[in-house]
Formats: structure tokens, C-alpha cells, sequence
């Protein structure tokens, strides 16, 4: 009898044993398939390109073994904030917010740094072959390192479109003619500010919850935005009839994920990388379809002999904002590698480095 009982507390033991095995595997299996939470900001919300493509990038990321659940934002600064809580497990935002999280992949933004200038006049498709490559640079596995900086990994960079210089009154259209007068910097981006004053103009403080009532109600007299913000801040209002948008790209910004890269799964990183590369032409023509919506009318040619004078002036600035610690020195060397690739014939080019 007793023999029987002992073999009856083994197999209950074996049992107990076996059930709580089970239940770990399952444990781990649930854990392994739990949603990761990507915060979004689209100034349209659920109805923008931005979360557009945020959505196929959620689907197309199943089979790299991440379940992605998305939450729409309209305030930037809440999506970024909600992120650093640790209330998302990755956020998509424009870089000029992202840069804290990764200053190399940040530095695409810079002032001036992707524009390309052949003949005197400014080349957009070239400027646009500059931000490939370097999101073609940072996609490849030897750039894996310069995407991490701790926890944040950078999961893909795709362009929203060259920033215009957008004024109320065209009679702006020099540097000169903007001395003394209110440009909108947004209040994040200490960069914008640092160039605004050099100018001789004042900043006025912005983020992208007020900066289109700014310029419409006439609290400042130039933005810098791309096209796709055109109808969503209703910058025809500013515009009207006296107002104009010039043809000369202050920068090509851009929107990037930024993962913690302990919520995903080894590698993913940078396959999220390699699919936002595949979606470049996708971008490029949102964007063009932006640009095109814009009335011819109000576009604006710069005066040809100042667009070199203004490029110096942007790569000069930019060095020195570079060295006040502003830009990511290696992620300019790089664009500046990315831009002599391009055009070879550039003088910058006779040395290698924009900025030691």
C-alpha cells in the first residue's frame, strides 16, 4: 500500500511538473506574439499618408514576426512623449522630433545638406538621389551600429518633401528682405532659431499644432514647409494674392520610426529598415502630387545669380550649427559623401570632410 501511494505522489509530481512546462511554453508562445504598440503622427490622423503607409508597413511586417497595433496621433509632441513613457514600443515622426532618439539618421534634416545646385540653378531630382543614398547608406548592415543609440534603433527614413520658404508677401525674396522680419522656427528644432537669427530675422516659436494659424492670421511672415502641408494648414489663406512659395529647398525633411529594439524581435530592425527603403518612390510621389495641387501661380523663382550665394551660405551655417553640437558630425560627413557622389563636380568637394 505504501509502495503504491509513493508511485502515486511521483506521478502526481511528474504531472504537476509537466502541466506547469506546458503552461510555460504557452506563456512564451503568447508573450512572443504580443502586439507591439507604434505610436503615429499624421497631421491628417487615420485619414493621412503617413498612416497609410504605416499600415501596410504593420502588414508587411507579420512575416518578420512582429503583430503591430498602430495609434493615430495628431499632436506630435504627445506621440513622442507617449513613446519616451514607454506607452508605445516605437513612434513614427518627423526627424526634426525623432533626432533626440538618433542624431545620425537625424542629421538628414539639416539645413541646405541634400540640395544640389548644377548650372546655378537648383537640381530636385538630384537633390532627391542625395536622400536616397543616404537612406540607402543607413539601410545597409555596415550602418547597423550608427541606427542604435541604446534602447532606440532607427526603423526606417522616408522623405516628405523639399521645404519651401513660404511668405505673405513676395517682395520677400531675398535674405536681405528678410532682416528684421518673423520667421516661425519650430520651438524643438534649436537649429532653425540659430539660422533665423544669423539672418538677421527674429523666430517665432511653432509647432506643427499652430504653425499654420501663425502664418494665416499673420503672427509670422515666412514658413518652411513641404507641399503635402499645403492643404492640411490651409497656407493658401497666408498666401492670398500677395504671398508666394519659393522654388529653392531650404531641406528635404523627413519622417523615421524609431523602435525600442527590446520590443522586437533580433534583426527586425533592419528589415523595418530595408522595407522603408523600398517605399521611397512610393513617397516621392505623394509628394508630387502635393506639389502639383499647389496653383502654378503661386510659385516663385528665386533671382538665379543668388541660389549659389544662398547654398554657401546654408553649408556654411550649417557647419558652424554642426560644431555648437547641433548636427551629428558624422551623419553630415556622410550626406556630404552622398552629395559629391552626385555631383563630383561641386567645389566642396576638393575635400572629404563637411566638418572635422
Amino acid at each position: 500500500m505504501a509502495l503504491m501511494q509513493n508511485t502515486l505522489a511521483r506521478l502526481s509530481s511528474v504531472s504537476l511538473a509537466a502541466v506547469a512546462a506546458i503552461g510555460g511554453t504557452v506563456g512564451v508562445s503568447m508573450s512572443a506574439q504580443a502586439k507591439s504598440l507604434i505610436c503615429v503622427w499624421d497631421v491628417a490622423g487615420k485619414t493621412g499618408d503617413v498612416y497609410g503607409s504605416a499600415t501596410d508597413y504593420a502588414l508587411a511586417m507579420q512575416k518578420n514576426g512582429a503583430d503591430i497595433e498602430l495609434k493615430s496621433y495628431v499632436d506630435e509632441r504627445v506621440a513622442i512623449e507617449d513613446f519616451r513613457a514607454g506607452q508605445c514600443d516605437g513612434v513614427i515622426a518627423t526627424a526634426f522630433r525623432t533626432r533626440q532618439f538618433n542624431s545620425v539618421a537625424g542629421s538628414i534634416d539639416s539645413i541646405g545638406s541634400t540640395t544640389i545646385i548644377k548650372g546655378g540653378k537648383v537640381d530636385i531630382n538630384a537633390s532627391y538621389e542625395v536622400v536616397r543614398k543616404v537612406i540607402q547608406v543607413f539601410t545597409s548592415p555596415q550602418a547597423g551600429k550608427l541606427m542604435v543609440e541604446g534602447n532606440y534603433e532607427v526603423g526606417g527614413i522616408f522623405p516628405l518633401g523639399a521645404a519651401y520658404p513660404i511668405v505673405r508677401d513676395r517682395k520677400i525674396n531675398s535674405v536681405e528682405a528678410l532682416s528684421g522680419k518673423k520667421i516661425a522656427a519650430f520651438d524643438y528644432d534649436k537649429a532653425q532659431g540659430t539660422m533665423i537669427q544669423r539672418i538677421g530675422a527674429q523666430p517665432v516659436s511653432v509647432d506643427v499644432t499652430n504653425i499654420g494659424p501663425k502664418f494665416n492670421n499673420g503672427f509670422v511672415d515666412m514658413v518652411t514647409l513641404p507641399a503635402v502641408a499645403f492643404k492640411p494648414f490651409e497656407l493658401y489663406k497666408g498666401i492670398g494674392k500677395t504671398g508666394g512659395i519659393g522654388r529653392f529647398p531650404i531641406m528635404i525633411p523627413t519622417v523615421q520610426v524609431i523602435l525600442n529594439k527590446t520590443k522586437f524581435p533580433d534583426g527586425f530592425g533592419e528589415k523595418s529598415r530595408q522595407y522603408w527603403l523600398s517605399q521611397f518612390d512610393r513617397a516621392m510621389n505623394i509628394i508630387a502630387t502635393a506639389e502639383k495641387g499647389i496653383p502654378a501661380n503661386m510659385w516663385d523663382d528665386l533671382p538665379a545669380d543668388s541660389i549659389p550665394k544662398y547654398v554657401l551660405m546654408l553649408r556654411e551655417a550649417r557647419i558652424e550649427i554642426a560644431k555648437d553640437g547641433m548636427y551629428n558630425k558624422t551623419g553630415l560627413n556622410i550626406i556630404k559623401k552622398a552629395r559629391c557622389s552626385i555631383n563630383p563636380t561641386d567645389a566642396e568637394c576638393a575635400t572629404k570632410s563637411e566638418v572635422e
